[in-house]
């Protein structure tokens, strides 16, 4: 495992996201009238069981360029995304989440996709406003760090340009 793929943070999710989910999924079930026919058996154990399995199918660390993320029961997912490509991570609230005490962050990119979507929700993260602040710094460090690689680089450049200056004076001086 590279040095830039090894976890500087795993995110804990909470074991409210079971709940959270069987909730969400029987709200849609109930949009639609065969689906109501399904609400039991969701709620016997269909739905309890798929909510056990999406809840530990998600994972999500920070990397020192990265910040990856794992979820799904049928249809797994996997997302990496840079670090330098996150533009805003917003916190997302509502009233079913604030009761049982989870929050959404939500991870815009710079992409060239549709403008209104966001690359990444994450559900559920205990403690997610130090992980905020921990992707964050992960990102300045990471910004500050090729800023000052580019600096050297300019430097170097422009050293070797003055040499090339000088040694054309001096070949000037001696004809």
């Amino acid at each position: 495992m590279s040095k830039s793929t090894q976890p500087l943070l795993i995110a804990a999710f909470s074991p409210n996201i079971k709940l959270y989910t069987l909730l969400i999924v029987s709200f849609f079930i109930t949009l639609s009238v065969f689906g109501i026919v399904l609400l039991p058996i969701w709620f016997l154990g269909l739905g309890q069981y798929i909510s056990r399995r999406y809840y530990e199918s998600l994972s999500c660390s920070l990397t020192s360029h990265h910040l990856q993320f794992k979820k799904g029961v049928m249809f797994k997912v996997e997302k990496t995304i840079p670090l330098e490509n996150i533009q805003d991570l917003t916190f997302i609230e509502n009233p079913l989440l604030k009761m049982l005490q989870l929050k959404i962050l939500k991870i815009e990119t710079a992409s060239q996709g549709h403008p209104m979507k966001s690359d990444m929700q994450l559900v559920g993260i205990i403690e997610a406003g130090a992980f905020k602040d921990a992707v964050l710094a992960q990102r300045e460090k990471l910004s500050n760090r090729k800023s000052s690689e580019d600096l050297t680089k300019e430097s170097s450049e422009v050293v070797s340009l003055l040499r090339d200056i000088k040694g054309l004076l001096q070949e000037m001086r001696s004809k």
